[in-house]
Order: C-alpha cells, then structure tokens, then sequence
C-alpha cells in the first residue's frame, strides 16, 4: 500500500503547492498511511475534509486531493463525492464533475441534484434538462424541491418547461414556494406570463421572491401596465418593496414615460433607506437617463458611497443616449483613472460617443482595443456597435469590412449595415445588403429593417418596391407602429403622393413628435411651407412637444417656400421658449433660408454670430446662394473657407465655377476646373430617372445609348418646335460652357430630364401624369421647358430633384419658381 504513495512524485506534489496546503495534505497523508497500516484500529485519526475541501482552489489541487481520497477509499462515500462534484462545478471543470459523478455507486437526490446545478452553473443548459430527466427514469430516486428550481432556469424551451410542470404537479411539488416561483419565472421567460400569473395567485404562500418574479416576468414581456398591477396589488397585502423590486419597477416607468410614478418610488427608496444599494443606485440613474433628467442621475452618482463598473456604464450612457458624448468620454476617462476596466457595455457605449463627435481616430482606436480582446468574436453586440460606429462616422468601407468579418450576423447586424449605407446616402448598396439578407433563411424582417430599408427606397423614389413592402407590413399587422408608419408617410412623400401621406398620418398615433416631423418635412419638401407651419401650430394645440427634428424641418419648409419671417419666429421660438440649442443644421437652414431669399448680408451675419465652428455645410450654403443670385465676392470668400475644410467635394468646385461661368467670366471658369482636376476631383454626372412598367429607365446627360434613342430625340425636337411657339425662349445663361448659340440650344436639350419626360410622353396614354427623378437640382431652362411642356400636353409632370418637388401642371409650378 506503501509504494501507491511514491515520495520522489510526493515530494514535487508538495513543492508546487503553498506552504499552508503543503502542511495540511502532509498531515493528512500521514494520517492515511497510519490507517492503511493499522486498520481500522486508530479511526480517532480521521482526515479532515473540510481542510481538505477548502484548498481546493485550482483545479489541479483538486485533483490531488482527489486522488488521495480515492487511495484512502473515502472517494466512495456519497458525501465527499458529491462534495468533489461541487467542487469540480465551481473550479469550471464540468467534464471532471460529471466524471466524479458517474464513479459515485448509489446516488442519492442530493448528488442528482448537485450535477444539475453544477450544468445549471456553468451554462450547460441542455445537459442540466437531460439530466433531471435521466433522474427521473430511475426508480429508486425519489426527487425533492432542490431539484426543480435550478432545471426549470435552464429549460431552452418552454416544451421541456410544461413537461417538469407535469413532474412537478405529479409529485406535489407545485406547493412549494421555491419551485412554484420558479415555475412563474420560466413561463413569464416564455411569454406565457398569464400562466405564471395564475401559479402566482394559487400559492398558498408568497414571499418576496415571488412578487418579484412575477413583476419581472411581466416586464420582460413588455406588459408594463400588468407589472404595475402586481405591484398594487403587493402593496395591498402590506409587502413592501425591496431592492430587487425598485429596480425591476423603475425601467418600466420610464418605458410608460411615467415619471411621476419613478420620482415617487425615489422617494420610497430614500423613505425606506435602500438609496445605499448599488443595485438601486444604478436603477434610478438609468431612469433618470431615459426621462433625459442628467442632473438627477448625476447627483445620485455623486452621492453614491460604492460604485461598481454597472454604476460607470450606466452614467456613461446616460450622457451617451442623450447626446452629450463629450461628458460621457469625461466619465469613461474618470472610470479609468478609478481602476475600473470597460467591459462590452462600456465599449458600446464609447463607441456611440465618438461616433457622435465625429472623431475618426478615436473610433480606429477603440476598434483597435475591442481587437485585441478578440471581443467581437465573442459577442455579437460589440461587433454591431462597431459597424454602427463606423457608418455614423461616414466611414462606411470600414463598416462594410467589419460587417463582413463578423463571425456571427444577427437580424441587427444587417439592419446596422442596411442602415449606415441609408444614412450615407448609398441607397442602392443598402437595398443590395437587404435583398442579400432576404435569402437567409434564419433570418426574418422586422420593424427596424422596414425603418432602415425605407429611406433607402424614399431616395431611389423607389415607390412599387416600398409599397410591396407596405403590403406586406399591413399583413403583419404592425402597420400602425409609429416608426414603421413614419417611415411610410417619409416614402409616400418623397415620392411625390401626400394624399397618402395624410391617409396615414390619421391612422397612426400621434401622441409624440415623430409623425408630426415626417408631415411637416413632406409638405415643406413639396414648397407647401404654409401648411407646414399649419401642422406645427396643430402640434402644440394637440399638446405635443416639439424636438429639434420639427424645427429643422420647418426651417427647412420656410427656406423651400420664400417665409423668411416666418422662418426667422420658428427659429427664435426655439431658443426662448422650448430652450433647445441650435445644431449645425440649424444654423445650416438658416444661411439657406435668407441665402435663397437674396439676403445675403444676413446669411453671412448669421455665420459669424455662431457659437460653434462652422463646417463645410454651412459654408456650402452660402456658396449655394452666391450662384443663385450671382455674387462673385462673397461666392470666392465662401469658397475659400469651404475648400478650407473639405477640400475633396466637387460639388463646391462646380458651385464656384457656376458662378464665374453664369456671368461669362471662362478664365475663372477654367482656373476653378483647373484646381479640381488637380485634385484628380471629377463633377457628379446627371441623371434622371423614370418608373414605367415595373421598369426603372435612367438616362444621362447628353446619353445617346438607350434603344429608343431616335425616338426620343425626334419626338423633342417636335416639343421644342411647339413650345417655342406658345412663348417659350432658351436662356443659355445655364449653359456653363463657351460655345456658341446653336451648340448651347444642343446642349440644353441633351440634359436628362427632358429626355425622361420625352420618354414618358412616348411610352403612356395621353395626359396621364409622368414622374421624374433627378439627382441633381433642376437647371432653370428646364424648369421653364418643362412648364410649358405641361401646359402643352396636358399632363401633370412631378420632378423631384435633389432639394425639393416641383409639381408642374397647365405651365405653372407649385414651387413658383423659388427654388
């Protein structure tokens, strides 16, 4: 018996443990060897279990002592197994506790239950329910309420769950508090919250457990005024709250935008003194965060006495989701300074600020960081967050990259990805992402894939496609979704229908600004800035609060229709009575409103009094409005500043060379090209675009490839022909080349939206209306052609180009010639 014990292999055993583990596995091992030698006759040296157990704190170490329980003969014990199980469980070594667990020879409910926890505790949810059920087909083993509890959290599916229901009721289990609460909570999981409600109102007995297992499971269902219920009816039965309540309770008064109900379950909180608690802490400054109260979170943060990292991630979110990223980098930088080190959240929450401030190399940082943690193969959330970073940094290559890397893609994933090309304006590289997503075969649309997929085919005017989708919608049901509805009323606009757009306007709710934004967006869109600014006096009167969004929007509808008071009050009103600091589109839409006005004076002045940097756009702006009204000076001033900050848009090289071409001053013209060129910089080609027969025609400036060519330009030439007799005079002030006359009338016959209209007048019935989108803003010779063309044939004529609608009908326009 002696040589099992070798003294070299002891010897290396005891060097690799600490002194104090050295000391008690010798004094044991010596106690062994005393038993083995003498019997049975010197029991009074027992080993010491509990010393034994208690230095198992690697799994190596366990298995030693494991192996000198097995030499003494005490591994056979059901006790000390099962206590090797636990330890083996808790040590993460799961395949060595179920192996202690099989050598265990009669088992009791004890053992069964410790190899289902230790599943349960290690994340092996399946092998937790195979073997409970493994359990159960045995005979001689009778379960007790331990085992239940810990089985029914790990149920993948609430078949298994209904089948321990059975179980529990054949047993008379269904009596116990812990099991009946565990069985509430497994339904509530499910969804089947109305069932777990009925086991809760059966029990005999409730404890705070209980309750609180019910609210939470209606919570998790999204059934918050239930939850609410609940928690009246604990009051009534004299249950007071706990922490575990408040903080279950508070998320769901901020989901109901019930503030009041949140401030008094505070005033609970402090009543009561569980405002020390990290738990609630962390609660309330999440809430106060959803109701944008920053310096109530903040204060509670402050007077917190322990924080954890949840108390660092939710102040950094809180400033994160209400659009102070610069205060919310100032608490992760602190979180650092602390010890404290990010996690995932952490990192979701840091990647949306610098997404919010625009910084570049902040975000290439922080992606570098989650790298080398190898985060986002572990957890798709960070992976998402960091697309999502990139696309709101218009970094929208290195969003795609990391899309594509994803070793895992959830329905998120794709809508990030469909999403970021939509806010950047590459409509037909998101509508590609959707059709590729469609062809998965796990993967179903929901409501965020309708709100990101949409704008994609309001840009394109892609309007059969958005109304298949409408269709769709309406058969799910989910058609009066606000965002959904929303973005519906977005589409039907921008494609030129505001009949629709108030069709669903009435049916939507519109108890929030959200809607109200759309409608005000789209009629402004459409030159109707006096029924915009109707809709927003409705607003107020309805008791709506407007946003940022309604303003921008009206300052946007008052630029589109010429209201510059009216423009001037909204853009005051915001400021003095809704305290609501102007952004840079703001201001943006200011410069357009007086800049399209002629007042440029004002424009100007308006830039200069900013108290934040102006950037490309706003300058841009005004840029915009020099050509329009031909100001030279100020056009190269503002040029020189917007060149200063973006210097790689043509857009603003051809603006400028508009300019000098517009008052026949070539050698400008040929300097400005001349800079752009160098840049290796090239000018947007135009194109114009019609929907007939399911098919979408694009044509191009000056494009002579499409099949019906000869068609086409015969039949303008008859257009022209009659047009010129009903008054019409080319003004080739917009042909920015130096040509001659004749060469000039060619060249403004050759732009793509005559040759859409023509097609459209070639290829449907007589006046039936025709629908044109242009990408670029319509030059104002073809407005003037296309007047007439209306009055001529009869027709209504809907161009939307890349700033507004133009409804054309009987030779007059809706926007009156304000563009």
């Amino acid at each position: 018996m002696f040589r099992l014990l070798p003294t070299s292999r002891g010897r290396r055993l005891l060097k690799s443990l600490p002194p104090s583990t050295n000391y008690f596995l010798l004094r044991h091992i010596v106690s062994c060897i005393d038993i083995f030698s003498n019997g049975t006759t010197k029991k009074n040296k027992n080993i010491d279990f509990e010393l034994l157990f208690s230095s198992c704190t690697k799994p190596k170490i366990a298995k030693r002592v494991h192996a000198l329980l097995i030499v003494s003969g005490k591994a056979q014990s059901v006790y000390v197994a099962t206590r090797l199980v636990n330890i083996y469980a808790h040590l993460g070594d799961i395949s060595l506790s179920r192996n202690t667990f099989d050598h265990v020879p009669r088992k009791d409910a004890y053992t069964w239950n410790s190899m289902v926890s230790a599943y349960v505790r290690n994340g092996h949810f399946s092998e937790a329910v195979k073997c409970v059920y493994e359990m159960l087909s045995i005979p001689d083993v009778r379960p007790d309420h331990y085992t239940f509890p810990p089985v029914l959290k790990a149920c993948n599916s609430i078949l298994d769950g209904t089948r321990l229901h059975c179980w529990i009721s054949k047993l008379g289990f269904d009596w116990d508090v812990f099991v009946s609460a565990s069985l509430v909570h497994m339904y509530c999981r499910f969804g089947f919250s109305w069932i777990g409600h009925k086991i809760f109102k059966a029990m005999p007995f409730r404890d705070m457990g209980c309750w609180n297992s019910v609210i939470s499971g209606f919570c998790q269902n999204g059934n918050a005024k239930d939850a609410l219920s609940i928690l009246d009816e604990m009051r009534l039965e004299g249950v007071k709250m706990d922490s575990v309540t408040v903080a279950t309770i508070l998320p769901i008064c901020a989901q109901m935008n019930d503030i009041l109900n949140g401030m008094l379950i505070h005033l609970y909180v402090i009543k009561h003194g569980l405002e020390s608690g990290v738990f609630v802490s962390n609660a309330l400054i999440n809430m106060y965060a959803k109701f944008g109260k920053l310096a109530c979170a903040q204060r509670i943060f402050d007077n917190m006495e322990v924080r954890d990292l949840v108390s660092w991630n939710s102040i950094v979110a809180a400033y994160e989701q209400n659009d102070f990223p610069r205060n919310a980098l100032g608490f992760f930088h602190q979180m650092t300074l602390d010890k404290f080190h990010p996690d995932l959240l952490t990192l979701v929450s840091l990647s949306s600020s610098i997404a919010q401030t625009k910084d570049c190399l902040g975000g290439k940082s922080v992606h570098g960081y989650i790298i080398r943690r190898c985060w986002i193969t572990k957890d798709i959330v960070i992976g998402n967050a960091v697309v999502d970073m990139y696309a709101k940094l218009g970094i929208i290559e290195y969003a795609r990259e990391v899309f594509e890397e994803l070793p895992r893609k959830d329905l998120i994933s794709w809508n990030t990805m469909i999403g970021g090309y939509a806010q950047n304006g590459f409509a037909s590289e998101a509508i590609e992402v959707y059709n590729i997503m469609k062809e998965c075969d796990n993967l179903t649309p929901n409501e965020g894939t309708w709100v990101c997929i949409l704008p994609a085919y309001a840009h394109l005017g892609a309007l059969r496609d958005g109304m298949r989708i409408h269709g769709h919608v309406l058969k799910k049901g989910i058609n009066l979704d606000v965002f959904v509805a929303t973005c519906f009323i977005d589409l039907y606009g921008k494609c030129g229908m505001l009949s629709e757009t108030l069709s669903l306007f009435l049916e939507v709710p519109k108890d929030t600004s959200v809607p109200w934004n759309a409608m005000i967006s789209c009629h402004g869109l459409h030159g109707h800035g006096g029924t915009s600014l109707k809709l927003f006096t409705d607003m107020l009167d309805e008791g709506v609060k407007p946003d940022k969004v309604t303003f921008l929007s009206l300052l946007s509808a008052c630029s589109h229709s010429g209201l510059v008071d009216q423009g001037k009050w909204c853009f005051d009103m915001m400021q003095q009575k809704y305290g609501i600091k102007p952004t840079l589109q703001h201001y943006g839409s200011m410069v357009d409103l007086y800049g399209r006005a002629g007042l440029l004076d004002k424009a100007y002045n308006i830039i200069e009094s900013m108290p934040m940097r102006p950037d490309s756009s706003i300058w841009g702006a005004l840029l915009g409005a020099c050509r329009i009204h031909g100001n030279v000076e100020m056009g190269k001033m503002a040029s020189s500043r917007v060149f200063g900050l973006d210097s790689e848009d043509a857009g603003y090289y051809v603006l400028l060379s508009n300019i000098y071409a517009n008052l026949g001053r070539w050698e400008g013209v040929d300097e400005v090209r001349s800079l752009a060129r160098d840049k290796g910089l090239r000018k947007t080609p135009g194109w114009s675009s019609i929907e007939l027969n399911n098919t979408i025609e694009v044509f191009y400036t000056g494009n002579q490839s499409h099949p019906q060519w000869k068609q086409i330009h015969k039949e303008l030439a008859i257009v022209n022909a009659k047009i010129k007799g009903i008054g019409y005079i080319p003004d080739y002030s917009f042909v920015l080349q130096d040509v001659e006359d004749d060469e000039k009338e060619n060249i403004l016959n050759s732009h793509s939206e005559r040759l859409a209209i023509v097609y459209g007048i070639l290829n449907t019935p007589p006046k039936a209306s025709i629908r044109i989108y242009k990408n670029l803003r319509v030059c104002g010779d073809c407005h003037n052609v296309t007047k007439f063309i209306s009055k001529l044939t009869e027709r209504e004529i809907v161009v939307r180009d890349s700033n507004r609608f133009h409804h054309f009908k009987d030779g007059y326009c809706s926007c009156g010639d304000y563009w």
